[in-house]
């Protein structure tokens, strides 16, 4: 099986409100490597997810995946960090609003990926926001399971669901090779599942630290995920201005 694409990614300028949000900014991505951007709330880390995923485009620079520009690459997986879910369709036609052409047999293994086997009839209010967030990752894998983009995908959660949830997308991830940019506040989300943490901080948005987090995701010993914690919030205390 092929491994996701590689993301290239360099901001020589982007603004907001007439202020530098990115400036000078570098990332590389290989095929099939899982990478969490950890920064505080209202960073710039989904503005991120949106350049590579083609959609934001007002900046200076270039985006690429596979040597391709990312606008014209095609559409990646998104997870969001609530399931946006529209309400007034079924499970099954959730899916299908993001993938008109896929067959039934499809939307059942989406389904399945995910947990949510028999559910295609059941409408969104009737799952749980575990379950929800399940069938938002579903929709995601629908799209594009080689490449996908997670912003803040367990926030306001239980952490058992959390946990759940962290196994569930690592095991996805794991089994279609694919590259993934995992956006979150947390660094147990990195520790659990990236395979390098990229610590970002200020304005316009810097690298304050590009840690490689040893052993595979998925086969780390809960000492290790513990001390992945701890060095990256020790790292983020140390790098703070």
């Amino acid at each position: 099986m092929d491994y996701g694409p590689g993301l290239s990614l360099r901001i020589d300028r982007l603004e907001h409100d007439g202020w530098p949000l990115y400036a000078d900014f570098r990332l590389q991505i290989a095929p099939g490597q899982t990478v969490a951007l950890i920064g505080p709330s209202g960073v710039g880390k989904t503005t991120l997810l949106r350049i590579l995923a083609g959609v934001e485009t007002g900046f200076q620079g270039q985006a690429l995946v596979d040597g391709r520009p990312a606008a014209a690459a095609p559409v990646p997986g998104i997870v969001f960090q609530d399931a946006r879910l529209l309400p007034w369709l079924s499970c099954e036609a959730n899916l299908r609003a993001v993938r008109s052409d896929a067959e039934t047999q499809d939307i059942e293994q989406a389904l399945a990926a995910v947990g949510l086997v028999g559910l295609n009839a059941a409408w969104p209010r009737q799952l749980s926001g575990g379950m929800q967030r399940r069938l938002g990752l579903a929709r995601a894998l629908l799209v594009n399971p080689k490449l996908l983009l997670l912003d803040e995908p367990f926030v306001s959660l239980d952490r058992a669901v959390v946990r759940d949830l962290q196994a569930l997308v690592q095991g996805l991830i794991a089994r279609n090779q694919a590259t993934a940019v995992l956006v979150s506040h947390d660094p147990e989300d990195a520790a659990r599942l990236a395979h390098r943490a990229v610590l970002i901080a200020g304005r316009p948005v810097r690298i304050l630290a590009d840690l490689a987090l040893d052993t595979a995701p998925g086969q780390r010993s809960r000492a290790e995920i513990s001390a992945h914690v701890e060095r990256i919030e020790t790292t983020l205390t140390e790098a703070a201005p």
